[in-house]
């Protein structure tokens, strides 16, 4: 049984930062050290990215909001509000993004309305309330009242493969099932001026975004592209435990990005593909680059760097990642998604097979553990 995403869009919250702006808003904070002073500049400029959206209007210099709860643009100033202000804020801004990334995925699916979808699945680290996003995303779009719901939380940047997986599981067990997976990750909310290195690295990378997919075995008319769940794994690297984390404190939750991240994944990538390319025995037999798209999550400059270097990739075939990177910022488990879309609706150039078959893709991303989640597609050219 074949099972299809057949539908990707995605959705972000209409405020820009531009990272150049945000750099010297944080470098001029007080009670910098001269060493963190000094970070904020490296990182930022270093971090490959030009813009990122955050749901929070009171950012940028031009704010003109009332009360400000994290930044006086009249006195340059960055404000921590407390965790509860923070999450009382996500779950104001990310209902809406829930709905619309949800909205756009169902109205992108040939075939298929409110009435068809059989389970929503929902996806975020940087919130909670309750009822849910789940519960929000039915009422929101009128789905069934029946519809089943889960909700994965916490669990970081990799957290998309698994409600992939979860929904091909699902249409597996049910060949008429319509699964809806939603992720939204606001994590400019969780952003504080700190000399710490980790709290810094946070802040010049993370974005806001949503992405959705509508996943199905079903036999759909199919007026663009769309990409079959062909296999799904997940490794724990044997080292990495406190290398990346992300926890919960008093004034919003808490970045852990060690700078030795890039070299765990540079030492573990190549072990990490081995159970999914295994499943294909071609494809474990053949130079990586001979699969034509490699949807990298973009989690920072550096770890596409060592992903491109070690499996010797094409920069072509990091253009998906780096551009999403650049024009986004990394926005934790919603970015693989976006990454996906880019492939699915663009050509880079990258030599290979074209439509007929279809094109391989294989997408990776990293999280917390350090888990490395690894997904294997095929990319369908519309049916004519």
């Amino acid at each position: 049984m074949t099972v299809t995403l057949m539908s990707l869009q995605t959705a972000v919250p209409p405020t820009i930062l531009v990272q150049s702006q945000v750099r010297d808003v944080f470098a001029a904070q007080p009670g910098l050290t001269r060493l963190g002073a000094r970070l904020v500049q490296t990182c930022f400029d270093s971090a490959a990215i030009d813009t990122r959206h955050t749901a929070l209007a009171e950012l940028t210099l031009d704010s003109d909001v009332e009360n400000p709860v994290f930044y006086d643009p009249a006195t340059g100033g960055l404000f921590s509000p407390s965790t509860k202000t923070r999450n009382d804020i996500f779950a104001r801004e990310a209902t809406p993004l829930f709905i619309e990334a949800a909205q756009k995925a169902l109205d992108a699916c040939a075939g298929i309305g409110p009435e068809d979808v059989t389970h929503v699945v929902t996806v975020s680290c940087t919130g909670f309330f309750n009822p849910g996003p789940d519960y929000k995303v039915v009422r929101g779009l009128g789905l069934s009242p029946s519809v089943q719901r889960y909700h994965l939380g916490f669990m970081g940047c990799y957290a998309a493969f698994p409600a992939l997986r979860a929904a091909a599981a699902f249409c597996q067990a049910d060949p008429t099932a319509v699964v809806l997976v939603v992720s939204v990750e606001l994590c400019s909310l969780h952003v504080r001026s700190s000399s710490d290195p980790d709290t810094i690295m946070g802040s010049a990378l993370f974005g806001d975004g949503a992405a959705a997919a509508i996943v199905s075995a079903r036999e759909l008319p199919q007026p663009h592209a769309v990409a079959t769940l062909d296999a799904f794994e997940t490794i724990l690297t044997p080292v990495g435990e406190d290398a990346m984390a992300w926890n919960i404190g008093d004034e919003g939750f808490e970045m852990v990005l060690g700078t030795y991240v890039p070299h765990i994944i540079d030492d573990h990538i190549v072990g990490a593909l081995a159970p999914l390319l295994g499943t294909e025995p071609a494809l474990a037999a053949a130079p990586y680059a001979d699969i034509k798209h490699w949807a990298i999550h973009p989690g920072g400059r550096s770890i596409l760097d060592k992903v491109e270097a070690k499996l010797g990739l094409s920069e072509e075939q990091l253009v998906p990642a780096r551009a999403i990177l650049r024009s986004h910022g990394n926005m934790s488990s919603a970015t693989v998604l976006f990454v996906l879309k880019h492939i699915l609706e663009n050509d880079d150039g990258v030599p290979g097979p074209v439509g007929g078959a279809g094109e391989r893709i294989c997408s990776m991303a990293f999280g917390p553990g350090l888990t490395v989640e690894t997904a294997l597609l095929t990319k369908v050219a519309p049916a004519p």
